[in-house]
């Protein structure tokens, strides 16, 4: 693919995206389409700074983890207070408002023990779920193939086991030796489950071009369990899909909240093609260590947009373009970063990255 040198026609606004941190993005009339742009960064080989106006998500309503965790994206509005109910699993979740989001009540697990999901458990049949209803739907209305889509899974290996056994009793499990090999058994089936769901997804939505997949490993200050612990009993399920997702033309994105820089390494190990830290994590730091193995979200350094003239905006984003816009280490915008992306900081941003990459 052939892309022409930046002209400055390409800062004319030709649309605007919800923001992350609020507000109305502005959408720029780039050289390809936003999906286009997106696929070359995760194929590194970058045409500009990927910022998120360039992707969006799909949560199809008839994925019941969607509706029981109140983050539904698709053709048709969803009322968020709504939300709620019982997964794929039939654990029952319950929409929090103020937290914007889903939890299952505590207190009363789901499994005790590890070893009691042989029996407790019962698999879903995706062929159930109303597939050609939801390709009807949104083929050629939310799934326009303009943007780059990622298919969402919202409950991982850690997170499922949370669900089932409460916190403390999956953290426990995964440390305990009489429930270890039961958790791993778990886990292996749970990636049979995912890659037929990515599978599903494939054949009935043809512009899905990434899956980007939950699993929380972290609180504020720390990782949950050790990097050693993580790579014995996640990793190999993890790569498991991820293989998988890579052998169907497709990426891979993780989503793992908490403080995870130890945990990078096993990230790479599992087969991420991609991962944006929060904003307790060092990003700058951990992309200069790993950035050459999986694409990093880059926080640039943080100023007061509210107290910093125009020019002191545009000032910030050549600094970050100058550090960051590496055409052999690509990186992208972190998703938390969008309080600091002003128009000012996301024009110059752009049209310095389209020089660089272009060069």
């Amino acid at each position: 693919m052939t892309i022409p040198a930046f002209d400055p026609k390409e800062l004319k606004v030709v649309g605007h995206k919800f923001g992350f941190a609020g507000g109305q993005v502005p959408i720029f009339d780039f050289p390809v389409s936003p999906r286009e742009g997106y696929r070359a960064l995760m194929e590194r080989k970058p045409i500009w700074m990927v910022t998120g106006v360039e992707s969006q998500m799909f949560t199809p309503r008839i994925i019941p983890d969607n509706v029981a965790r109140a983050l539904v994206f698709e053709a048709q509005p969803f009322d968020r207070d709504k939300g709620g109910g019982k997964d794929m699993f039939g654990i029952d979740w319950e929409y929090v408002p103020v937290a914007g989001g889903s939890m299952v009540r505590p207190g009363k697990p789901f499994l005790e023990d590890a070893n009691e999901w042989y029996d407790k458990v019962v698999w879903p049949d995706i062929d159930e779920w109303d597939w050609e209803g939801s390709a009807k739907e949104n083929n050629g209305t939310y799934l326009t193939g303009r943007q780059f889509t990622s298919a969402w899974f919202q409950t991982g290996w850690y997170e499922r086991l949370i669900s089932f056994m409460d916190f403390e009793g999956a953290i426990m499990a995964m440390f305990d030796e009489d429930q270890q090999d039961a958790v791993k058994d778990l886990f292996d089936h749970l990636s049979d489950l995912y890659i037929r769901m990515i599978d599903k997804y494939i054949e009935t939505f043809p512009n899905i071009d990434y899956f980007y997949m939950h699993d929380d490993w972290g609180s504020q200050k720390e990782t949950f369990f050790s990097p050693a612990l993580c790579n014995e009993m996640i990793v190999p399920a993890m790569r498991k899909v991820t293989d998988h997702i890579h052998a169907r033309g497709k990426f891979a994105e993780l989503h793992s909240c908490g403080q995870l820089m130890k945990q990078v390494p096993n990230m790479i190990e599992a087969g991420w093609d991609a991962w944006a830290g929060q904003k307790m994590n060092d990003t700058q730091k951990i992309y200069e260590l790993y950035g050459d193995k999986i694409l990093i979200g880059v926080i640039p350094d943080p100023y007061d947009p509210a107290a910093a003239s125009e020019e002191e905006q545009r000032q910030h984003a050549r600094d970050f373009a100058a550090k960051f816009c590496d055409p052999e280490k690509p990186c992208f915008v972190n998703t938390y970063a969008g309080d600091l992306l002003t128009v000012p900081f996301r024009e110059t941003l752009y049209e310095e990255s389209r020089r660089i990459f272009g060069a």
